[in-house]
């Protein structure tokens, strides 16, 4: 069944959220923060491992060794420029201020704040990486779902570590996990044959990048705009077919 293992990674989610948000209240707020860094450190390193696809033989090959960089610097750039039109940042606190209204009765405006933030950060976590990008096509191809079940394990660690600290909105993440994955299965159904090694390098070495801007975020260095980044997750694809046809 075509679409089982993002079934699979919601539920994983929705679990490890409601476990950390049961046992979150009883941890310091130290240890809570402390979590969150740990995480924070992690994201960055995954980035690190993702943006290794800028080596990848196919990639290199289809744009040469120089290209490969500049086509991810020319993604962030026009991604960065129509997400920042678009305002996708502001509109992903949208629908997690409107989850948080209909999930949550009440409650304070910094309780808000964290439900906000624990939705964008989560879903970003959980949408950007490569396991995301890889397992849903995967998925959609018929290969199986051998990736999105090991994606599923590490999400609802995640999910319990995140929740601890920032709570239910990490729970609401599944709905932004469920939807992205589901699109990107779908493409692999309609458009697989078209999808090359090097399209797919290219988009996972600009969410490597991407993933540094999560991880900058989570350790409070920086709150990079990674939403309005996402379009260059699209661009990078578009761009590695038009340099390869030109060469």
């Amino acid at each position: 069944m075509r679409g089982l293992g993002t079934i699979l990674n919601v539920v994983a989610i929705l679990v490890g959220a409601s476990v950390g948000v049961l046992v979150g209240h009883r941890l310091p707020e130290r240890t809570r923060v402390t979590v969150t860094d740990a995480l924070g450190l992690v994201t960055l390193v995954i980035g690190a491992l993702n943006i290794a696809s800028l080596r990848d033989d196919s990639y290199r090959e289809a744009v040469g060794d120089g290209g490969t960089l500049l086509i991810v610097l020319g993604a962030l750039l026009i991604g960065g420029i129509a997400g920042s039109l678009l305002r996708i940042e502001d509109r992903l606190e949208s629908v997690g201020a409107w989850l948080q209204r209909h999930l949550q009765r009440g409650g304070e405006s910094s309780s808000r704040k964290t439900f906000v933030e624990g939705f964008v950060d989560a879903s970003l976590v959980f949408c950007i990486g490569p396991l995301a990008i890889l397992g849903s096509l995967s998925d959609g191809l018929g290969r199986g779902i051998d990736q999105l079940a090991l994606k599923s394990t590490l999400d609802a660690f995640a999910a319990l570590a995140f929740a601890a600290s920032l709570g239910w909105g990490v729970a609401a993440s599944a709905v932004s996990v469920g939807v992205w994955q589901g699109v990107l299965t779908l493409l692999a159904v309609w458009l697989g044959s078209l999808l090359s090694s090097a399209l797919i390098a290219s988009v996972t070495a600009t969410g490597g990048v991407l993933l540094l801007g999560v991880g900058l975020r989570l350790l409070n260095i920086r709150q990079v705009a990674v939403g309005d980044l996402l379009p260059a997750l699209l661009v990078a694809p578009v761009l590695t077919a038009l340099v390869a046809a030109i060469r």
